[in-house]
This record gives structure tokens, sequence and C-alpha cells, in this order.
């Protein structure tokens, strides 16, 4: 099975769909993505050109059955398809981060959020305690947080 995104205004991702492998055959019996968008756009009323492929199995740029990964992420609702970058993007978390395309996510000003260490792992685990990092985005930084206080 093949998924597609349905792409509207500002390329927003209104709606995935799955179309049968066999109605993406080009004349030759291979799979092509635009005889799957001219499916679609006989079928559903929308652009071919407004129908992309999406992988299921993608997420940061990475293929969760070792396979390779394919525009980024799977297109979920409310994404952005970056045609420029070949990438569907989730919504931009905070003003303040930028696009990573090796990972096809968002990082922050400061990097990635840091680990706990193991004595707050284990607190977190025991249920003694509930460590987090959250985002602060007016002092551009992360903070620790025990959510159980």
């Amino acid at each position: 099975m093949a998924h597609f995104a349905k792409i509207g205004m500002n390329g927003k991702v209104l709606q995935t769909v799955v179309v049968d492998n066999s109605d993406m055959l080009d004349a030759n019996g291979v799979e092509d993505e635009s005889v799957g968008q001219q499916f679609l756009e006989i079928n559903n009323n929308w652009p071919a050109q407004m129908w992309i492929q999406t992988s299921y199995n993608t997420m940061n740029n990475q293929h969760k059955l070792g396979g390779t990964p394919f525009r980024g992420n799977y297109a979920s609702i409310g994404y952005e398809w970056d045609e420029d970058n070949n990438i569907f993007w989730p919504k931009k978390p905070y003003a303040s981060w930028t696009k990573d395309i090796a990972t096809a996510d968002w990082i922050s000003p400061a990097g990635a959020m840091p680990q706990l260490t193991d004595e707050q792992q284990s607190q977190t685990t025991a249920g003694t305690h509930n460590w987090i990092y959250n985002w602060d985005e007016d002092g551009q930084s992360w903070n620790l947080v025990n959510t159980e206080e």
C-alpha cells in the first residue's frame, strides 16, 4: 500500500490516504508516483500535483524498518510540505527553532534537549519524582522540572 498526502494552500497537509499499489503501476508494471497522483485526481477531484507520496515508516529522516527514509517524515494532517527540501515538517514548536534538514526535525537554539542523569531517571522510574525538561522560549533554554510537585 502507498500513502499520499493531500496538499492545500501554503503546503499544509489536509489529509492522508492509502492507495493500492496496483493503482500506481505504469505501462511497464512499475510503481510510479505520478500514476498514483493521476488516480487520486480522478477519484478525489483534487489536482494531481497536490497529492504527494509519503512513507508511513519514515520519521525524523529514519526508516523504522531499516529501509531508505522517504521525504523526512510521514505526512500527518497539519504538517507542511517543503518542496524545496522534499520534506514533510511537523508544526514548528517554537518561534526560535530552526529546521534541521539532516534529521527532518526542528532544533532549539540551545541544541538538543539534555538527557536526564541516571539519578533523575531512576527517581522518575521509581515514581518518587517525574523529571522532564521543558523549553523556555523567553530564556532560550531547557529547564529541568519535577512535574510531581
